[in-house]
């Protein structure tokens, strides 16, 4: 289970949370611009490509990206997607065929807008080729946004498809299109306090403030996570400055994180919020913190060097962070 979401104020923020049951050896990833990107069935060679920072499991030299953003400020994640991604089969001659685990640097090395990453799309042929045998492909769907606007993209056994994200959310099951569907059913949720229109005979008031959002759900199930995140999304109220704006985003995906102990996977383990990200987009600076740490720690991808060939890693700060005062 994954959350993604998207917010603007002043900057343009991206973010997730990884809901997973295990760790994948996740750290925060810097790719420079000359680092080498190789594919596996395409001979195209991606060097001097844009910088990308975001969470990855680095195997033999290769940053497997969860989620990242571009210095131009696009945003690619993979959240899963089980039972209903579909991958091709087939080498096309006449597409770019690019694996499930090299899109994210596929789409973010050249694409400056959602136009460029639309471009790519309609190329692509998403090939069902795993990173390794001890590493199975997983089924995934993606969330992209730039400066102004979010898609989907999906492949099931109808092909892919490519969705306007109008929320600016995506969780996991079932297919985006349900999504967009079900939000239809709380178009009453209001921030403000009801009035009464029960009955006009009967005098009814209020007995407590947040009422207006009764009916707002508050499980972890992917559509209940994907209306709570869109309509605090959609009213979060953020302060001044950068400070404010991620404060705000943590604040979000708190809403909609798993507690361990409250989602058990059918292997009887737990299922836990072991991340939450939070990436400024105009700034290219990485925000994440733990299950265990709620620090927020921040990697800031300028302050690298971006002509390098070498990936810059970092290993997540994972155990509590108390201040003690006294």
């Amino acid at each position: 289970m994954c959350t993604s979401i998207t917010l603007k104020h002043g900057d343009s923020y991206y973010g997730r949370n990884l809901d997973l049951e295990y760790h994948f050896g996740e750290r925060v990833v810097v790719t420079p611009r000359n680092y080498c990107f190789r594919f596996r069935k395409n001979d195209a060679v991606y060097e001097n490509h844009l910088a990308m920072v975001g969470m990855a499991t680095v195997v033999g030299d290769y940053p497997l990206y969860a989620e990242a953003a571009n210095e131009k400020g696009v945003y690619v994640a993979g959240l899963y997607f089980p039972g209903n991604a579909v991958y091709s089969d087939e080498i096309l001659p006449d597409k770019d065929n690019i694996t499930p685990f090299e899109l994210i640097p596929w789409l973010l090395s050249y694409s400056a807008s959602l136009s460029d990453v639309r471009e790519l799309l309609a190329k692509i042929n998403i090939i069902n080729v795993p990173f390794s045998e001890k590493m199975p492909l997983a089924g995934l769907h993606w969330h992209i946004a730039d400066k102004e606007s979010s898609i989907v993209v999906e492949c099931t056994k109808d092909g892919m498809k490519v969705y306007d994200n109008p929320v600016g959310v995506l969780t996991n099951n079932p297919p985006f299109d349900f999504h967009l569907q079900n939000i239809r059913q709380y178009m009453n949720l209001s921030p403000n306090q009801p009035q009464n229109t029960f009955a006009k005979d009967i005098e009814l008031t209020t007995f407590g403030v947040g009422m207006g959002a009764i009916g707002l759900p508050g499980d972890n199930s992917p559509a209940s996570r994907f209306i709570k995140a869109a309509f605090l999304k959609q009213n979060a109220v953020c302060a001044e400055g950068e400070e404010g704006s991620v404060s705000e985003f943590f604040h979000i995906l708190d809403a909609v994180a798993s507690v361990r102990g409250s989602v058990i996977t059918a292997e009887g383990k737990d299922d836990i919020t072991t991340y939450s990200s939070c990436i400024n987009g105009d700034k290219g600076i990485y925000y994440y913190k733990t299950y265990d740490n709620s620090r927020i720690t921040a990697v800031d991808m300028h302050k690298e060097d971006l002509d390098s060939s070498e990936l810059k890693q970092y290993a997540l700060r994972t155990e509590l962070d108390i201040l003690h005062e006294n």
